[in-house]
């Protein structure tokens, strides 16, 4: 199993350069899945470097209708993976009407399930930055969908007439894989506010083996603390490759709006049900080695979470 699993990284990577190259106008190596060592183009295992946000794999997974996000326990196997694509300054509509109109249902024919679309809340990056998630029965099974996708003749045909001003991406995109936690929950409601709703990713990086005793503190306290204080839970993941999977937290949550989350956590932070857990699972001596990382994100027009 463990081959297979390195086996079916190395083909996705492979097929990933490839697809990118094209994105960012180099003309790339022949397409060939490899049975050793992969032969790559410039960008030598460009979905594993996240120079822009993260340096670990996020992914939540969504069920709908519109009122209610639904967040169903993993099925064995199933891994989800985050991309993050940066434009070229004016690109990123040309880049919303290819997913909206072309990219997105092709997706679905290839087994590619999309589960939301994002932008950063605040510039520069709500001007240049797209970021979404995918869902895969596997990482095997990720392989084989972005072999078939950039095979799709009406793919290339898409991608072509976009591209007739010039390529839509900066650079190479950013992809990593994530598996949720046992504490990700279900289902949760939205807010009945009206508004449009912010979401915020989080990340948390602890001291070596204090990943645990992060676990059981959301488990059994911050979960429920949040929605006490009106932030939504919308999933919880650890990274599936060996560097993060040891020390990383990544999570979304959802507020009312951007304005709402500050006073949410202020009134979170005062809780003393949270200090006295905090207090308690920090026994041992702490658990974050660095302050967490957050952004705000709005979903797109045709995410299927908004």
């Amino acid at each position: 199993m463990k081959n297979q699993t390195a086996s079916s990284t190395k083909r996705l990577k492979h097929l990933t350069a490839h697809f990118f190259a094209l994105n960012l106008g180099v003309s790339p190596q022949p397409m060939s899945i490899p049975t050793g060592q992969p032969s790559m183009s410039r960008y030598q295992e460009p979905c594993f470097r996240l120079p822009f946000l993260w340096s670990f794999q996020a992914v939540w997974i969504l069920g709908m209708p519109l009122a209610v996000v639904c967040l169903p326990q993993n099925a064995i196997g199933d891994v989800y993976e985050l991309r993050t694509y940066t434009t070229p300054e004016g690109k990123l509509e040309a880049l919303h009407t290819r997913f909206r109109d072309h990219t997105i249902a092709l997706f679905d024919k290839h087994g590619m399930k999309s589960v939301g679309y994002w932008v950063p809340s605040s510039p520069p990056k709500s001007k240049n930055t797209l970021i979404y998630v995918l869902k895969h029965k596997s990482r095997e099974k990720a392989a084989e969908s972005w072999k078939a996708f950039i095979a799709d003749p009406v793919w290339q045909k898409a991608f072509q007439e976009s591209r007739k001003e010039g390529p839509l991406l900066a650079k190479a995109p950013e992809s990593v894989f994530m598996k949720a936690t046992d504490y990700s929950p279900k289902t949760k409601n939205e807010s009945g506010t009206g508004l449009p709703p912010s979401y915020e990713l989080r990340i948390y990086k602890t001291h070596p083996g204090k990943l645990a005793a992060l676990d059981a503190r959301f488990r059994d306290h911050t979960v429920k603390l949040f929605t006490r204080h009106g932030i939504t839970n919308v999933a919880y993941w650890h990274p599936l490759d060996e560097a993060g999977s040891k020390d990383t937290l990544i999570y979304i949550v959802r507020h009312n709006s951007k304005e709402s989350a500050s006073k949410s956590w202020s009134n979170f932070g005062k809780d003393p049900d949270w200090k006295k857990a905090a207090a308690a699972s920090r026994a041992d001596g702490p658990i974050l080695r660095e302050r967490p990382f957050s952004i705000y994100m709005k979903a797109t027009d045709y995410s299927a979470i908004r």
